[in-house]
């Protein structure tokens, strides 16, 4: 009986008394953090706009459009002039089907100057429109697709239209984030 005493009195004095440990250092050495690991600012903004660019020719491509190689224009026209990436892509879509009933040869799949205006490329026209959003629609305080609407068209459906299209943007560079292992997942 003694012994038996003395193992229970030795048992609790042992777990009692074992000095704390601590987990947090444990579990960082599993998986030590170190200032090269973390992505910088500019990193993420990189891998969002290889995001958009696929995305934007993702969308081009399955439209059939003549514009599928300017995904390059469209990101260079909205990190310029400051505008949604989207933005641009989507007028394209409404105003002609990406490009694909204009004027011939006037590369101007915006509807811009009720169409009549003759660009000599795809990219000279997306930075002419672009710069024209700028300074005629967002500057002035159109700042969303609802406000540009009325000033860009008579159609009081134009806004939603336009939308829509951008809505197919958004959806293709979200399922370029689940499905691909060159951009990492948002949580």
């Amino acid at each position: 009986m003694k012994k038996l005493i003395f193992l229970t009195f030795f048992s609790l004095f042992f777990f009692l008394s074992a000095l704390p440990v601590k987990a947090e250092t444990i579990a960082g050495a599993s998986a030590p953090l170190v200032y090269n690991s973390f992505i910088s600012t500019s990193d993420i903004e990189e891998i969002r706009l290889r995001k958009v660019k696929m995305a934007i020719e993702n969308i081009l491509k399955r439209y059939g459009s003549p514009m599928s190689e300017e995904s390059d224009s469209f990101v260079k026209a909205c990190i310029k002039y400051q505008i949604d990436c989207y933005l641009l892509p989507s007028i394209a879509g409404l105003e002609s089907t990406f490009g694909k009933f204009i004027w011939p040869e006037s590369h101007n799949a915006f509807g811009w100057a009720r169409g009549y205006m003759m660009f000599d490329t795809w990219a000279e026209g997306i930075d002419t429109v672009g710069k024209g959003l700028r300074k005629g629609y967002l500057n002035k305080g159109a700042l969303t697709v609802e406000d540009i609407g009325p000033i860009y068209s008579e159609s009081p459906t134009w806004a939603t239209r336009v939308n829509y299209f951008k809505i197919q943007f958004e959806k293709e560079e979200k399922k370029l984030t689940l499905l691909s292992s060159q951009f990492p997942v948002q949580l």
